[in-house]
Parts: structure tokens; C-alpha cells; sequence
């Protein structure tokens, strides 16, 4: 109920000027339900992403029941990634990029290490690498770290609109793709 009615207050009042207040009235709950959940607002943007992160996952997940290429099932991930951007302003889109680096950068700090198994292409390179599409000296963890980089920077620019008329899941797939050939080499 929260993040919905946070996206739904983002989407026609803005970010920076909806507040908790405002997002906990529109749920119908109390702040300390809202602080029980989330320690600040931005948390609740950077569970938004992190909710996009996992649909555009679960759609490499599903095309690996069956025969795959990997470029195929890199722009099936970006293509669900792009229309869950195209539903938000643009802004929103950079602020939750924003907010996703500054989590990073936290767990940095923290001295720990974040979750590289729990992103987006984990799964995909490790069976790509099982089934011989990807070479055994592959490092598969540090290959979808960096692939994740470039769905970050891509979704920033693309919100920034230096795309202009080409696709998200078009460009961000290209440059991923030619990524995974010269890291195969």
C-alpha cells in the first residue's frame, strides 16, 4: 500500500515535493507504520527500483526454461525494465538511479559487499556459461556487475532523453551485448 501510494503521489504531485505525511494519508496508515517499513522516503523509491530489477529478472528466469540466446534474453529484460520506466516521469526514473547509487555507495561504507547475486543477470551468464555460450574463464559475478552498470547509465540517460527517438531496451541491449562478446574473448 505504501509504495503504491507513493508512486501513484509521485506520478502527479512529484517527488521532491510529496512527503511522508502525504504518502502515509494516502495509504490510510500512520507514520510509524510508514517508519516501521522504511527509515526515509528514499527507501521506498529505492524498493520501487528494486521491484523493476526483479520483473525485468523474472523475465530472464522464465526464457531460460527453454532454448535462449543471451542477447534475446537481455532485451526481454529491457524491454519489461522500459515500460516500467515509461510509466513514471522521467525524473522519478533519475531519482531512483540516484537513490540505487546511493544505496550502493552505503553498503560500500558499511564495509560489506552488495548482493551480486541477487541482480538481474547472475542467472543468465552462469547458465550461458554452463551451456558453453560463455567462455569457463568468464567472471560471471563481475561480468553482471558490469552489465548492471549499464542498465543504470542507460535508464539515466534515457530518462535524461539522449536516446532521443531509439529505445531503452534497444541501446542498453547493444551495449550490453558487446560487453559480454569482448569480455568472451
Amino acid at each position: 500500500m505504501l509504495v503504491q501510494a507513493a508512486m501513484a503521489l509521485w506520478r502527479t504531485k512529484g517527488y521532491a515535493t510529496t512527503t511522508v505525511a502525504d504518502i502515509c494519508t494516502a495509504a490510510g496508515v500512520s507514520k510509524a507504520l510508514f517508519y516501521f517499513y522504511f527509515p526515509r522516503k528514499e527507501d521506498v523509491l529505492f524498493e520501487v527500483g528494486v521491484m523493476s530489477t526483479q520483473s525485468a529478472h523474472a523475465t530472464i528466469h522464465d526464457l531460460l526454461a527453454g532454448p535462449y540466446e543471451i542477447e534475446a534474453a537481455v532485451h526481454a529484460a529491457m524491454t519489461t525494465l522500459e515500460r516500467s520506466m515509461a510509466r513514471n516521469p522521467r525524473e522519478l526514473v533519475i531519482e531512483a538511479i540516484l537513490e540505487g547509487y546511493r544505496h550502493e555507495h552505503r553498503i560500500l561504507a558499511e564495509g560489506t559487499r552488495p548482493d551480486v547475486d541477487a541482480d538481474m543477470f547472475t542467472e543468465l551468464f552462469s547458465r550461458a556459461q554452463a551451456d558453453g555460450k560463455l567462455g569457463s574463464g568468464v567472471d560471471v559475478a563481475h561480468l553482471a556487475y558490469l552489465a548492471l552498470t549499464f542498465v543504470s547509465e542507460g535508464a539515466r540517460h534515457w530518462a535524461a532523453g539522449a536516446f532521443g527517438d531509439r529505445s531503452f531496451a534497444d541501446v542498453v541491449t547493444a551495449d550490453i551485448c558487446t560487453l559480454v562478446k569482448g569480455y568472451s574473448v
